[in-house]
């Protein structure tokens, strides 16, 4: 004896509706994004973070990152402002006499001057030569064109009257004179003219 057929009701699809993406059939389609299966999301995002904090963490990478952020500090940091050093008093070009320049011997950490055929040398960079103590003391503050042409550096050399006209050279003779161009010309090269070298009774001496 045969069993008996159960008929399944035949369902009609149509296929136009699911071309075109009726609502019926989206509505029917689900993803499911929060499946809690091991492997999803939330998971994958906890693992990322704790291997990004275990990454960060390790002792080499603490170590450049205060690194860097020491270079950054030093980069940006406020600069303290830069003090420029005083520089020397200005030297104001002016006219000598023998007793006007006197007084720049060097003495009590004055400056040191001293005068070449009328030219006046500031020759304070040579203190240790030209100053108290030095080899050639003797011209610290005087004319020194004769000791100098005739490479003595004694006191006899110097005018003894400070008041008395300036000594012309008119008697040396042409080895002296070249001896007192030489030195000229290392002067000029190294120390500065700050002024000119008159007698007393000049007109163009300084008044009293």
């Amino acid at each position: 004896m045969s069993s008996p057929q159960t008929h399944q009701p035949i369902v009609h699809t149509n296929t136009n509706s699911r071309r075109r993406g009726s609502p019926a059939a989206r509505r029917s389609v689900s993803i499911p994004t929060n499946a809690n299966t091991g492997f999803g999301p939330p998971h994958d995002r906890k693992l990322t973070q704790i291997l990004f904090s275990m990454s960060i963490a390790s002792p080499i990478n603490l170590l450049l990152l205060s690194l860097f952020a020491v270079l950054v500090y030093m980069q940006f940091r406020p600069k303290a402002p830069v003090t420029l050093p005083k520089g020397p008093a200005p030297i104001v070009f002016r006219t000598f006499t023998p007793t006007t320049l006197l007084e720049f011997n060097g003495v009590d950490g004055k400056p040191v001057y001293l005068a070449v055929r009328g030219r006046v040398f500031d020759v304070s960079p040579g203190r240790n030569f030209y100053g108290p103590g030095g080899p050639y003391e003797n011209f610290a503050g005087r004319d020194a064109s004769r000791g100098l042409a005739c490479q003595s550096f004694d006191e006899e050399m110097l005018t003894k009257d400070l008041k008395a006209p300036l000594d012309d050279l008119k008697d040396l003779d042409a080895e002296a004179l070249e001896n007192l161009q030489s030195w000229e010309e290392r002067f000029l090269e190294k120390y500065l003219v700050v002024g000119k070298l008159v007698a007393e009774g000049d007109p163009e001496a300084p008044k009293a």
